[in-house]
């Protein structure tokens, strides 16, 4: 990083930390004043186009506003360091290094690595998508490290942790704290998290838990097991009154729809203290793969409408892994926007594709990300099939939505199965399943993005 760079990140969190320092005082005046200040650091076009859409949002008092307002007021203090990590580290900082690194080098970088060190868990959910991942061998904490380290030169500094069950392995600790100046977004169950663990949370100021649930009580312990969701609902009390931001996962299937898009749910998990909600979608992988745990289209598309509803409603970040195509120009795998790195040190184009064809431990992390199989993936993105002039982005899926377009380049680059019996999803009666439920969709979301999504289609 220049001179330059590195002061105007400087002025940035001083900006922003002296916005924190107005705790409940803080005004939508202020609020504007601070995106406008950041805008002028800002090289990157996007960014800046989000920086004008953020600020007309809080002249017409959109409830973002007061979820900003609920950050400042409930955070710890010792959380400004995550945000500083998001905003100046991660978004300002790591934007403009990303393309530096995209100028000297010609691959521009993704902009959040998820790291899955351990798939040891002390659940045994129905489904699991990583179940069928061996469970025996930890990712060392070495590599992990070269991993975030190799990674931030590069100009990242966002980290999904994932698993197995993160917090089952606490040696992670350390890694969070040496590498005090990224975010790290963390997918749990939650119910390893006791007041000593959230205790260490609040000291480390740079991580936030994504506890994951099924809806109601009957649906989440039907899943995961019994009296689970009372426990992470008494965590989800523990994190917020000790200042911990916190934020709630859902897998959708066909068992939970009317829960998890009903605003009873979203209302409840508001109040409990999420400031986040990541919506996924049940895919046919892991333990037992059940093609009719799959939600219907019908009941796909009702969750895109409540969560773009919810947008506008409330005072929640809500995203949808697969109905938020539109907002990512498509599928974000491949090292596009995002992979996976397992627990056995294989590098995947997404969590749910357990595919591979590099292993970090004998590579760097420059060598996976610009394999001839990654590339391949980001030449053929966004997807579209040869009826389509144009990509539909309520379509973004090389599983679900093209799984012959899987198909095709993992045969063409030979890539292995990272799990036991990964290959059932491109053969059989799970592959035919997939082909039906791709067509059916289509159907489904054509005329919705035909009618609904016209800004997206003109870019």
């Amino acid at each position: 990083m220049n001179k330059m760079e590195s002061f105007k990140s400087i002025v940035i969190e001083a900006g922003l930390n002296k916005l924190l320092n107005l705790s409940s005082r803080v005004t939508n005046e202020e609020l504007i004043n601070l995106l406008v200040w950041v805008k002028r650091f800002t090289r990157n076009k996007k960014y800046r186009e989000t920086i004008d859409q953020a600020i007309k949002g809080i002249k017409e008092g959109h409830p973002w506003v007061e979820l900003s307002k609920r950050i400042v007021r409930e955070w710890h203090p010792n959380y400004r360091r995550l945000l500083v990590n998001i905003f100046v580290n991660s978004v300002f900082l790591g934007v403009n290094l990303r393309e530096d690194f995209e100028q000297e080098t010609g691959f521009l970088p993704p902009s959040v690595l998820v790291i899955s060190p351990t798939m040891r868990c002390n659940l045994f959910c129905q489904g699991c998508y990583a179940y069928q991942y061996k469970k025996e061998n930890d990712l060392s904490l070495e590599i992990v490290d070269r991993i975030i380290t190799e990674a931030k030169e590069m100009g990242i500094y966002f980290y999904t942790i994932s698993g197995g069950e993160p917090f089952f392995n606490k040696d992670l600790l350390k890694i969070y704290n040496k590498h005090n100046d990224a975010a790290f977004h963390i997918y749990t169950n939650g119910t390893l998290l006791d007041k000593d663990y959230i205790n260490k949370l609040v000291d480390l100021g740079n991580v936030i838990p994504l506890i994951s649930l099924e809806g109601s009580e009957e649906e989440t312990d039907k899943r995961r097991g019994k009296g689970i969701y009372e426990k992470v609902m008494g965590v989800m009390d523990n994190l917020k009154s000790q200042g911990v931001p916190f934020g709630f996962s859902v897998t959708h299937t066909s068992l939970n729809t009317k829960t998890i898009i009903s605003d009873s749910f979203i209302d409840l998990m508001i109040k409990k203290g999420a400031v986040i909600g990541w919506y996924f979608q049940y895919i046919p992988i892991g333990r037992d793969p059940d093609l009719n745990l799959m939600p219907s289209p019908e009941d796909r598309n009702l969750r895109r409408k409540a969560v773009l509803r919810w947008r506008n409603e409330k005072p929640i970040a809500v995203y949808d892994f697969w109905n938020d195509g539109h907002l990512t120009n498509g599928c974000i795998a491949g090292g596009r926007r995002y992979c996976h790195i397992n627990n056995n040190g294989d590098v995947e184009p997404c969590v749910f594709t357990h595919f591979a064809v590099d292993n970090i431990k004998g590579k760097t992390l420059k060598e996976v990300l610009t394999s001839p199989f990654f590339k391949a993936i980001q030449n053929q993105q966004p997807f579209k099939d040869d009826t389509e002039k144009k990509p539909n982005l309520l379509r973004p899926c090389m599983i679900i939505d093209h799984p012959e377009k899987l198909r095709e380049l993992v045969k063409q680059f030979n890539a292995y199965p990272t799990c036991e019996e990964a290959e059932e999803i491109l053969d059989g009666n799970l592959a035919l399943g997939l082909d039906s439920y791709s067509r059916e969709w289509k159907k489904t979301s054509t005329p919705v993005w035909e009618n609904n999504y016209q800004q997206y289609q003109e870019k």
